[in-house]
């Protein structure tokens, strides 16, 4: 049956089903439903995901110790519990068995490369760790610096999967045309897109961590005008006192260095890309994440300017697809580096096991 596995098929499968895991997570947060299901892997005691009032009540009398962060009287929506019971059975239900199975495929395969066989070792060993961080980030009540590192996990292990796409691809001798780069113009772009990237990360990072910490994301005020964004409450450059309730603060000024960077950079690559065949792709490649990095940028002054002061609320939807378009941005860069090491720079050909 395993040899009837076709891998690469069901590695690009793996990548979405990871994104759509990711996008789950982030609707977890916005839905402030982090805490709907208290204990795990279980959700209340039970496998299933509706649970009543009372039944919740029953269950924190019965385990008075894992009251969460809002107290033992408050009780969650049946979608609030269910957004948390999907994520839990994509991630471990599905994506968890599906990555065993293709490193079970892949280990029977004796003509794959050793990259591919790391690759699809790490992909193991990433979603292992990512099960037991979802379940620390439950046991201590989803604080900031463990969903910050939760999601960090998941774009490293969304990541593998793309670079174990890349090398299955390699050890068949096919490369698409859309991966094609000109090996003098990558071989200089190489380490400026990896630092491209990991700059990239770090704003997705402060980001989670802003919307994580309880009132960062209303520090430079809800006014709706210039004086909340791009100001922050009227000031320009505010005084830091508090790096984690300010942490928005130090976001936006990271958000804005690697916005300059990357305008940069798209300008460098422009000039390039004419002396060089196939420098086109590469150009594309480093201007669809700097278009995608400044379209966050407006997605970012759109959530903080869309303060409802009826409801005293964000319109969190946008919260999410901040998230969600910040990473494929940086995946984007990624992406290209690692395609750049396996394709464009004459490496030898791959040694088999």
């Amino acid at each position: 049956m395993l040899e009837k596995v076709d891998t690469k098929r069901l590695t690009a499968g793996l990548i979405v089903l990871t994104f759509l895991v990711i996008a789950v997570g982030g609707l977890i947060r916005v839905s402030d439903a982090g805490e709907s299901c208290p204990d795990w892997p279980t959700c209340f005691g039970t496998w299933g995901f509706d649970v009543s009032p009372e039944e919740q009540e029953a269950w924190w009398n019965e385990n008075p110790d894992e009251t969460d962060s809002r107290g033992e009287h408050h009780r969650y929506t049946t979608f609030e519990i269910f957004t948390e019971w999907f994520h839990r059975l994509l991630a471990g239900a599905i994506l968890g068995p599906l990555v065993i199975l293709n490193w079970l495929t892949i280990r029977r395969n004796e003509d794959v490369s050793t990259k591919t066989t790391f690759a699809s070792n790490l992909a193991l060993g990433l979603i292992l760790w990512q099960g037991a961080l979802g379940w620390l980030t439950v046991k201590i009540d989803n604080v900031h610096w463990s969903v910050a590192l939760h999601l960090s996990t998941a774009l490293a292990f969304i990541l593998t999967l793309i670079w174990l796409w890349i090398c299955i691809n390699r050890d068949e001798a096919n490369k698409p045309s859309w991966l094609e780069f000109d090996p003098i113009l990558a071989s200089k772009w190489k380490s400026r897109i990896a630092w491209l990237g990991l700059s990239t990360f770090t704003t997705v990072f402060a980001g989670v961590f802003v919307a994580t910490t309880p009132g960062a994301d209303q520090i430079c005020g809800v006014s709706g005008d210039v004086d909340s964004w791009p100001l922050c409450n009227g000031e320009l450059l505010p005084e830091i006192v508090d790096l984690e309730n300010q942490s928005q603060i130090i976001h936006r000024w990271l958000v804005a260095i690697v916005a300059g960077i990357l305008l940069i950079a798209s300008w460098f690559i422009r000039s390039e890309q004419i002396q060089h065949q196939h420098g086109m792709n590469l150009r594309n490649w480093i201007w669809a994440a700097t278009g995608l990095y400044c379209l966050n940028i407006a997605l970012g002054a759109l959530y903080i300017i869309s303060w409802a002061p009826e409801n005293e609320t964000f319109r969190e939807m946008l919260s999410l697809i901040h998230l969600l378009v910040g990473s494929t941005s940086f995946l984007t860069l990624a992406t290209c580096w690692l395609a750049i090491s396996a394709f464009a720079l004459h490496e030898p050909a791959p040694e088999t096991l």
